[in-house]
C-alpha cells in the first residue's frame, strides 16, 4: 500500500484546498508553509482574467500542534487584472481574517475560551504563543458579531443589576464604573453598559423587544436608587429583590453606626482597644450560628458591660 507524505501532511493540517510546501520546526515552534489551489479568479471590476502578480508570505499563529506552538506560513497570491484595472489580493476566509495576524480557527478557539470560559487574554496567549494584542484584536473581530446577534439573548425570568469598578485612571486614580446586567436564573452575564446611573440599563432595555421585557418576573438590585428607577419605568410589573450581600452589609453598616453613637454617648470618645463595645465590633457582624458557645458568652458579656440601655443588642437582634 503506498502512503502519500503530502497528501497525509494536508490532511492533518486540515484547511481544505491547500498544498503544504514546507513543515519546519523552529526553536520549539511548529512553522507549516501552505499555499491554497484555488482556481484563476477574475477581476472584480470587469471580470477579465487575471493573473498572478507577485506571492507574498504572510504568518498567522494557528492552534498549537503535537504539544507546540504552530505557526501557518500562507504563500498568498496577488492577482492582476489582464485588461489593466488594477490588482487585488485572494482571500481564504477558512484561513484567516482581514487585518488579523491568527487563523480563523484559532481565533474562534480563542473566542470561546475567553468569552464562554472565562480565561484570561494573556492566558490564551500563551498557550498559542503569541502577543497579547493578537489575541485580543481576534476576540473584538469574533466575538463583537456573537454581541450584536439580536437573537443571542433567550427568554429572561429574572433580571438583575450590579455595579462594578472597571478601573481608576489618572494621576487622581478617577473611578470607572460599570453596570453588569445578569440573567439572575442563568448566570449569565448579558452585557455592560458604562457608568453606574440609570440611563445604561434604561437605554439597553429600551432596545429590547416589549415582549421580552414583559417576560420578566423579578428584577434583583443593590438597594441603589437609580437602579430602583430603571425597574420601575420599564419593568413596572416585575417584583424587585434585593441582592443578599448588600442587604447585609446595609444592616452590619447601621448596627456599627448605633455602637459607635453609644460608644461616644456612654464613654464619649471613639472606641479603644479595651472598651467592651469596640472589642465586640467583629464578634457583633458574625453571624450567630457561627459563634460556637464560649463567642456568644463573650459577646453577651461585652454587651453587658458597655451596652446598659440595650440599644446595640435590640440592633443586633434586629439583623
Amino acid at each position: 500500500m503506498e502512503t502519500d507524505p503530502i497528501g497525509v501532511c494536508e490532511l492533518l493540517v486540515g484547511l481544505g484546498e491547500v498544498t503544504v510546501l514546507d513543515v519546519t520546526d523552529t526553536g520549539g515552534r511548529l512553522r507549516v508553509t501552505i499555499e491554497t489551489r484555488a482556481e484563476r479568479p477574475p477581476c472584480p471590476d470587469c471580470e477579465a482574467p487575471a493573473v498572478v502578480k507577485d506571492r507574498h508570505l504572510v504568518e498567522l499563529t494557528d492552534l498549537p500542534c503535537f504539544g507546540q506552538p504552530a505557526v501557518l506560513a500562507w504563500r498568498k497570491t496577488r492577482w492582476r487584472c489582464g485588461q489593466g484595472c488594477g490588482s487585488f489580493t485572494e482571500r481564504a476566509p477558512g484561513i484567516g481574517a482581514p487585518r488579523l495576524r491568527i487563523t480563523d480557527r484559532a481565533a474562534r478557539w480563542a473566542t470561546v475560551q475567553v468569552g464562554r470560559h472565562g480565561r484570561s487574554v494573556a492566558e490564551v496567549a500563551s498557550d498559542l504563543g503569541c502577543g497579547w494584542h493578537t489575541v485580543m484584536d481576534a476576540v473584538a473581530a469574533y466575538g463583537q458579531v456573537l454581541i450584536d446577534d439580536p437573537g443571542r439573548f433567550g427568554d429572561v425570568c429574572a433580571l438583575g443589576l450590579d455595579e462594578t469598578l472597571r478601573c481608576r485612571i489618572g494621576p487622581w486614580r478617577h473611578q470607572q464604573w460599570t453596570t453588569q446586567i445578569v440573567d439572575v436564573e442563568a448566570g449569565q452575564l448579558l452585557d455592560v453598559v458604562e457608568g453606574r446611573s440609570a440611563q445604561g440599563p434604561l437605554e439597553w432595555l429600551t432596545q429590547r423587544p416589549e415582549a421580552w421585557r414583559d417576560r420578566i418576573e423579578w428584577a434583583t438590585l443593590d438597594l441603589s436608587g437609580p437602579y430602583r428607577k430603571v425597574f420601575d419605568i420599564m419593568l413596572p410589573t416585575a417584583t424587585q429583590v434585593a441582592d443578599p450581600f448588600h442587604l447585609i452589609r446595609l444592616a452590619n453598616s447601621k448596627l456599627d453606626e448605633c455602637r459607635r453613637r453609644v460608644q461616644n454617648e456612654i464613654l464619649g470618645h471613639r472606641g479603644r482597644k479595651d472598651d467592651p463595645l469596640y472589642r465586640a465590633r467583629r464578634l457583633l457582624t458574625t453571624a450567630h450560628e457561627r459563634l460556637n458557645e464560649r463567642g456568644d458568652a463573650k459577646l453577651r458579656g461585652l454587651l453587658r458591660a458597655g451596652d446598659p440601655r440595650g440599644e446595640v443588642q435590640m440592633t443586633w437582634h434586629g439583623n
